[in-house]
Parts: structure tokens; C-alpha cells; sequence
């Protein structure tokens, strides 16, 4: 994977995460060292969501689904520069 993409999703997750604390919503930015970032959305009922930025056809959207979901589910996914898209979130993810 290609330094400019991985800085691509960095940025579309520090920007999913800013747009989140704006309504009220607690973030955590996990970085692995050898994997991709990702974003954990703690849930009131206990758990978290796990966000991650990936590159479509489309261009950049964020996922919420396990990749297994993902072959069923097409529901599990919004463009990454949606105007709602933490709302969308925060509706699909059921936090």
C-alpha cells in the first residue's frame, strides 16, 4: 500500500472522528504499526464499532461492517465526503 493512500485514510478518519466529537460522540484512532488505521466508536450498550476508510470505485467510504457482513450487507457502507456523513454513522452503526 502506497504512503499517500494510507494518508488519505488517515485523514478521512481524523475527520470522520473530529465531525463525531461535534455531536457529543467519544473517538479512539487506532494506529497498529504494520495495519491500517482504524476508528473505535464506543457503544452506550457496551462493545464499540470499529470505522474503517477504504478506497471504491467511487472513491473513499467508510465501513463499519465485519468483511464477512460485507458479502450480504450492502447497507454497511457512506461516501467518505458525504455532508452527513457522522449522522449516517452514528444512525447505522446504532450507537
Amino acid at each position: 500500500m502506497a504512503a499517500g493512500e494510507q494518508y488519505e485514510r488517515f485523514v478521512h478518519l481524523v475527520r470522520l472522528s473530529w465531525d463525531l466529537r461535534g455531536l457529543g460522540v467519544r473517538t479512539s484512532l487506532i494506529l497498529p504499526p504494520d495495519g491500517r488505521p482504524v476508528l473505535e466508536i464506543p457503544r452506550a450498550t457496551g462493545g464499540r464499532v470499529r470505522v474503517f476508510a477504504v478506497r471504491r470505485r467511487c472513491g473513499w467510504v467508510f465501513t463499519w461492517r465485519p468483511w464477512w457482513a460485507r458479502l450480504w450487507r450492502r447497507n454497511g457502507w457512506v461516501v467518505a465526503h458525504a455532508r452527513n456523513v457522522a449522522d449516517v454513522i452514528l444512525a447505522e452503526a446504532s450507537l
